[in-house]
């Protein structure tokens, strides 16, 4: 089979890295792609986020299967583009992937079909959103309806840093669009916990659990990012928490969206809190996580393009899904300045040796004409080892990350021991 991944991060590199086992995929393809695909893969420089143009060049090349891994072309409609081309594509169409699209519609999902969440209103003019923040309180949550790279959600410990975010998305244009319409919540606490899951719109079969650490700085603090570390499994996810989820969360999410006419095929992301009063759903994802899904893949044992084509044709529950015992660590390399601005551009060194120990997923990287690997975005790396004990994927990764340098590099050190 000839197959297309859509995108060009460090969760594409892990798809790619993932598919290239598997004994059907005769030629891997992936657009955009980056420095560290292209030595799996070959790279088209078609933006993810260009439909016509993607769908034209699938059909062009004759691709048997598109995998859609990022959050704007699904919400955009790529895999409808695609399905309506006659090319078979792995992802949840648009009016499914509105689950990520858009949290005030999420949260109106799990309010009427009694999903547990954080309370919540929604708003669309600044006035009343300054209102209900000063009647509710600190801490609190504020988030941005739409995508926005994983840093639309404002987790703010006094009223005035809530009302800032809130004029910052409202007022300032933060988030563009996606930020004129917000979503404030109380700000529950607990252990939080990622699943993924495998859904082909009848089946629902979740993925080891996993752990991502969101905050640029040790300790959890400082502003969100996309993700600079990720731990599979996470502890504490007992047997009990997880048989309770699938009844009260995962099986109600996936018969909410049939019983709306929206039938999710593709990954579902359920971000948890466990909280005092149970599990509860902090958001929803359309997609594989970045950079969980580099940890969770890492633990896979079967072939992933069968589970793909399974959850695009309905026939997950035949699906053979084996994973590795133990446990595996991704360690997120990232730029000077990150997430703010940052420079691009700087030779990586020691990628070689640190390839020896662990899988160095690229996520924002370049290749040069003379095969050197310089830095080519905000979250560059993802040095990621699988280990018999959670310390020893932990420490592995920490152990391979020591040979890789380049201007700027930052990363966290307390990945897999904060809650």
């Amino acid at each position: 089979m000839k197959i297309l991944v859509v995108g060009g991060g460090g969760r594409e590199h892990a798809l790619v890295w993932a598919l290239a086992k598997s004994p059907k995929a005769d030629k891997l393809y992936c657009a955009p792609g980056n420095g560290g695909i292209a030595a799996l893969a070959e790279c088209v420089p078609i933006a993810a986020t260009a439909v016509e143009e993607m769908v034209s060049w699938t059909k062009d090349h004759a691709i048997d299967f598109v995998v859609v891994a990022p959050d704007d072309p699904l919400a955009l409609g790529m895999v409808d583009a695609m399905e309506s081309a006659g090319i078979p594509a792995f992802g949840p169409r648009k009016n499914a992937a509105i689950i990520e699209a858009s949290k005030v519609f999420s949260k109106s999902l799990m309010t009427k079909y009694h999903i547990p969440t954080a309370r919540y209103q929604s708003f669309t003019e600044l006035g009343p959103a300054l209102s209900y923040i000063r009647s509710q309180g600190a801490p609190i949550v504020v988030k941005a309806d739409g995508l926005a790279l994983g840093k639309g959600v404002i987790v703010a410990q006094t009223t005035e840093e809530a009302e800032r975010a809130v004029h910052s998305m409202m007022e300032d244009g933060r988030f563009g669009p996606a930020g004129a319409h917000v979503v404030i919540e109380e700000c529950m606490t607990g252990p939080e916990v990622t699943v993924l899951a495998f859904a082909d719109g009848k089946h629902l079969v979740p993925m080891p659990c996993s752990r991502d650490h969101k905050r640029i700085y040790d300790g959890d603090r400082g502003p969100n990012t996309g993700g600079m570390g990720a731990i599979s499994p996470a502890p504490g996810y007992t047997p009990e928490i997880a048989a309770r989820c699938q009844k009260e969360i995962f099986l109600p999410t996936m018969e909410a969206l049939n019983a709306e006419g929206r039938p999710f095929q593709g990954v579902i992301y359920f971000g948890l809190m466990l909280t005092s009063d149970g599990p509860k759903v902090v958001e929803y994802n359309a997609r594989f996580g970045d950079p969980e899904c580099q940890a969770v893949l890492s633990l896979l044992e079967s072939d992933l393009l069968d589970i793909l084509l399974a959850c695009r044709n309905g026939t997950l529950d035949q699906a053979d899904i084996r994973w590795k015992n133990g446990a595996s660590c991704c360690l997120v390399l990232a730029s000077g300045g990150y997430p703010g601005s940052y420079q691009k551009g700087y030779p990586i060194s020691g990628l070689s040796e640190a390839g020896e120990t662990s899988v160095v997923f690229h996520a924002g990287t370049a290749r040069n004409a003379d095969g050197s690997i310089v830095s080519n975005g905000g979250r560059v790396l993802g040095v990621t080892v699988t280990g018999a004990t959670l310390d020893e994927a932990i420490d592995g990764a920490y152990a391979a990350a020591a040979h890789i340098s380049f201007t700027g590099m930052q990363f966290r050190k307390d990945i897999g021991k904060t809650v």
